[in-house]
């Protein structure tokens, strides 16, 4: 029992995570034609009365909640500048729009805030895909929470699965890894973190994203590329073993341990991948870790191990005042185990020697009833020292074992044995050590394998790639490298000029993926994400090299034939507030009514604009722009935080790229809003706004897909549109590719 199956959608699950049956299409949202079920499973019933997990008195009432449709549950992106204007639309417009409404003689129950989550950012709500259905206010409400997401301002999200992030505490300057990532909710979580004060664009830490499974990697990577932040790498491997990282400090190469750990396990494999995370934990560094299941086999039990095995070196933390307001149980320190069958036993020495492959000696509680959630478990653990099998000195190997990374517990943790006493899965003798010395170098003639570089490999300067093609062992797409420019990229020298960048701007954090011919995007990462991926993406017969699946964030686009207006680079606005900082030039500031011109309206002509930004626009030349809101403290009713814009300013024209769903956010910010029915119009034709002239909205409705077409700007009858770059503005995963 364990998190639900994040890969496809499922029947209808206990809200432990045990399937139960299918839900009804009203319910659940999902598809029509299923039949009604018994929600009931005594040997289920049985087991939790016998554990005592649930109060007394309350097992009917818990019971009762996890025969009922999970709320649904939203959470505002805290790290944006805009979380507190999407807060305040939410309360004063679509909230109270639906406090006094009835459906069908039904009263329609308001969402709510999280009691426990900071500042109001998380809601939940009753409200099911049947009512939305029926009220054309609760479509506008789904439609808001569509876009919003799309744009990355919003995260659908259960409640108790915002927890464990919260728990971590994470600061701008940690080094986090997220274990077991997919689909991203909560790596999510502490991106936004991780990027809490927005004046610094590039964060001193990283988030380094993990999943086992290759295409579960790429909705990772979609869900992370909303927030557009420079600070995340998505990577593919097994959490049980993946590899040690390796990184520059002060001109030395160092293994790389981790602040925080975020270690929320699927079932069957959460020992071996907790002791591979607190393997990499930095001392002092805290991991959390979390099950969507209520069975002490799953949580109590891999703790306690944890803490046994560990010998002193890790401390279980008190996080009972971390959350105000959360209602959860303590855990529990002594259990039974029980068969599928139904059989109990209470101590190792009842179980048959035929179970012992079945069942093994080892060991903040939260129960659906208490707040309408999911059942959840979760742990902190702090590490005070160095892991018991981590403080001697590594061995060589033997160098003709071939090992696939460089350590990995071989099996799960057994009664009396230590993870340095498990049994390698290769053969080697057991006495051979299979992890590098925490925080020690290893003695002169003795180095670990993990420094030993692989004598015919030769790295290039600023290329990160995988191993050649017969080297590769991978299931799934076949990545292009990541090549960072040098300083002295002939490709600099315009862009600098045309954009006035700020000499501190980091050209060495610049990268492309792509070898040879003209390098069409441009993407940005940290320092330490820079760092990271050039010491780690060799490969090697002794030790498995870092398989990438993305980082960075997009801040430049190829401009076919835009040499002729100065730069052949157009800004991107994926990555334009972390440009924003460094760039001086080719800014214009704009209005409230500026805004809402730009974002309606395709190509307006320049005389469009008020008269302060039709003279900025006139005096700069063809090219691309930013387009900058500032908030005016003595406008309350207008948005209270900054709005950066990319633009094409033309001959007589100029225009706003912005994907569709991220011109809805800003629309709603100015007090524009652009409905549809289901049919996309009302029924004299034309798009329902609140704000602004019909001719406008069409404007908006009418525009395909935001998608630029390559070629130069051209003018007919009068106006112009930008049609340089190759692809639509929305941000998209960069892909698999052949």
């Amino acid at each position: 029992m364990g998190r639900k199956n994040r890969n496809r959608q499922r029947p209808q699950q206990n809200r432990d995570g045990r399937p139960e049956g299918k839900r009804n299409r009203d319910d659940a949202g999902w598809g029509a034609g299923y039949s009604e079920i018994i929600k009931e499973n005594k040997l289920f019933e049985h087991y939790y009365k016998e554990l005592k997990i649930v109060p007394d008195g309350e097992f009917e009432a818990f019971m009762d909640a996890m025969r009922e449709p999970l709320p649904a549950t939203i959470r505002i992106t805290g790290y944006k500048s805009h979380a507190k204007e999407i807060l305040h639309t939410l309360k004063e417009k679509y909230f109270k729009e639906v406090q006094d409404l009835e459906v069908d003689g039904q009263k329609i129950e308001a969402p709510q805030p999280l009691s426990w989550y900071p500042d109001e950012l998380a809601w939940h709500t009753s409200l099911s895909r049947k009512i939305l259905r029926k009220s054309p206010l609760l479509e506008k409400f789904h439609q808001f929470l569509v876009s919003e997401t799309e744009s990355g301002n919003i995260s659908r999200q259960e409640a108790v699965s915002m927890i464990p992030p919260l728990l971590l505490k994470i600061e701008s300057q940690h080094k986090i890894l997220d274990m077991c990532a997919a689909p991203g909710s909560k790596t999510a979580q502490l991106i936004e973190m991780l990027h809490s004060d927005m004046d610094v664009p590039f964060p001193e830490g990283f988030v380094i994203a993990n999943d086992v499974d290759n295409k579960r990697c790429y909705l990772l990577v979609h869900q992370a590329k909303r927030l557009n932040s420079p600070c995340i790498m998505v990577v593919n491997h097994d959490a049980s073993s993946i590899p040690r990282l390796h990184f520059d400090q002060d001109g030395k190469k160092d293994v790389l341990f981790y602040d925080r750990i975020l270690c929320d396990v699927p079932c069957r494999l959460q020992i071996r991948i907790a002791v591979r995370g607190v393997e990499q934990l930095a001392v002092g560094g805290r991991m959390v870790y979390s099950t969507c299941s209520l069975n002490p086999i799953e949580d109590e039990a891999v703790i306690s191990a944890l803490l046994e095995k560990s010998e002193g070196a890790l401390e279980l933390a008190d996080a009972s005042a971390d959350l105000p307001g959360l209602k959860y149980m303590p855990g529990i320190t002594s259990w039974k185990v029980m068969t599928k069958e139904g059989q109990w036993y209470s101590d190792w020495s009842e179980v048959p020697t035929s179970r012992h492959t079945q069942i093994r000696p080892t060991i903040m509680r939260i129960l659906p009833h208490h707040q309408n959630t999911g059942g959840f478990f979760v742990a902190v653990l702090v590490k005070k020292a160095p892991m018991p099998w981590n403080r001697r000195y590594p061995k060589l190997r033997n160098k003709d074992v071939n090992v696939s990374s460089d350590v990995a517990p071989a099996e799960e943790l057994q009664m009396g044995a230590s993870p340095a006493e498990v049994p390698p899965a290769d053969g080697s003798s057991t006495d051979t050590p299979v992890e590098a010395v925490e925080g020690e170098t290893p003695a002169e003639g003795n180095p670990s394998v993990l420094d030993t570089p692989a004598p015919s490999e030769v790295k290039k300067d600023n290329v990160c790639g995988p191993p050649p093609p017969k080297k590769m062992k991978l299931f799934g797409f076949k990545e292009d490298p990541f090549v960072f420019l040098t300083e002295d990229d002939p490709i600099f020298p315009p862009i600098q000029a045309f954009y006035n960048l700020s000499p501190d701007f980091p050209k060495l954090n610049v990268l492309t993926r792509t070898h040879e011919g003209k390098k069409r995007h441009l993407y940005m990462v940290s320092k330490e994400l820079r760092n990271v991926l050039l010491n780690n993406m060799e490969s090697s017969h002794i030790f498995c090299f870092l398989q990438v699946i993305n980082t960075g964030v997009k801040v430049w686009s190829r401009n076919t034939d835009g040499e002729e207006f100065g730069c052949a680079f157009r800004l991107a606005q994926e990555g334009i507030y972390t440009l924003c900082p460094y760039i001086r030039a080719r800014i214009i500031n704009i209005s409230v009514e500026d805004v809402k011109v730009l974002l309606t309206q395709e190509n307006p002509f320049l005389s469009k604009l008020g008269d302060d930004a039709h003279s900025q626009a006139k005096k700069l030349e063809m090219g691309s722009i930013v387009l900058r809101y500032l908030p005016d403290p003595k406008d309350p009713d207008a948005p209270q935080c900054p709005i950066d814009l990319c633009g094409w300013r033309g001959k007589t024209s100029i225009r706003a790229f912005v994907s569709r769903n991220e011109r809805l956010h800003y629309l709603r910010m100015v007090g524009v809003e652009v409905f549809r029915d289901k049919q996309g119009k009302k029924n004299d034709g034309s798009t329902e706004t609140q704000e602004g002239s019909t001719e406008d909205a069409e404007s908006l409705s009418q525009e395909p897909d935001l998608v630029e077409q390559e070629g130069a700007e051209t003018e007919q009858n009068g106006s112009e549109s930008n049609t340089n770059g190759a692809e639509p503005v929305v941000s998209t995963c960069d892909g698999p590719t052949s």
